[in-house]
């Protein structure tokens, strides 16, 4: 067991293993409880909305109105999604005195925390002791033990499947100017309502092969909606082979050709 040190020399975010220890404690007790809940940036992906509204028992609309800002940039196909801060305070609006209201469903940046993951799958402290109290405290942890506690595994776990479909885009100039096709990608990975509407009250079924296991699960699960919306995306923007048209829809050759 490796014990986390940090060196003045290199004034450089240290880097730590998976097997490394780290001292933290984060309770009601501690000076800054909550405090790093108030102005702060969180980025939602679409994993964290659907935990998240349904830990609320709304709507995806409803939660993307009332909790998110959708910001949009040229050239980015996907917008970001953050998190509305308290227009009063600046605060989390899940956050209360006695501490997070929807912690069981809380984003993977404050599972995180106060840690936070390098390209290179090590980690780093996102912050001091003079900031955090917590890092004061006698309790000592690994980080892989403290991960997943904190329930970090399934999140990684879907976080990576959404940059199978992240990172393609990354590394293409895709120039798609057609506002239906933003639309459609945005609500199937972030409005899942909408998403398994289109499913079943479209002629999606009529154009895709899809077994009635499959649809059952579609129907029940939000999760594995979301993982076939991974795919979705990759069959209509990558041309993955991610999904089977059925025959019967497939494009008839042009005899005049």
């Amino acid at each position: 067991m490796q014990q986390a040190t940090d060196t003045n020399e290199t004034k450089k975010p240290l880097r730590m293993e998976a097997d490394n220890v780290f001292q933290f404690n984060c309770s009601p007790g501690v000076t800054c409880f909550t405090r790093c809940c108030q102005d702060v940036t969180i980025v939602l992906t679409p994993y964290d909305v659907l935990r998240l509204k349904n830990s609320l028992g709304i709507s995806s609309d409803e939660f993307l109105d009332k909790y998110t800002l959708i910001l949009s940039k040229e050239n980015r196909l996907i917008p970001m999604v953050v998190l509305k801060m308290n227009e009063d305070n600046k605060r989390c609006p899940f956050v209360t005195d006695n501490g997070c209201s929807v912690y069981e469903d809380r984003p993977w940046p404050c599972r995180m925390f106060p840690l936070d993951m390098n390209d290179d799958g090590t980690f780093r402290l996102i912050t001091d002791a003079s900031l955090c109290k917590g890092l004061n405290e006698n309790e000592k942890l690994r980080i892989s033990e403290w991960l997943i506690g904190q329930g970090v595994p399934i999140y990684d776990e879907i976080n990576t499947l959404f940059s199978e479909v992240t990172n393609p885009l990354r590394a293409q100039d895709l120039d798609i100017d057609n506002p239906k096709i933003h639309q459609m990608i945005f609500m199937s990975l972030y409005n899942l309502d909408k998403f398994r509407d289109f499913i079943f009250k479209s002629t999606f079924l009529d154009r895709f092969e899809l077994d009635k296991i499959k649809l059952e699960k579609l129907k029940r699960s939000d999760l594995e909606l979301l993982k076939f919306a991974f795919d979705w995306t990759k069959f209509g923007i990558f041309g993955q082979k991610t999904l089977q048209i059925k025959p019967e829809a497939m494009p008839k050759p042009d005899k005049n050709a």
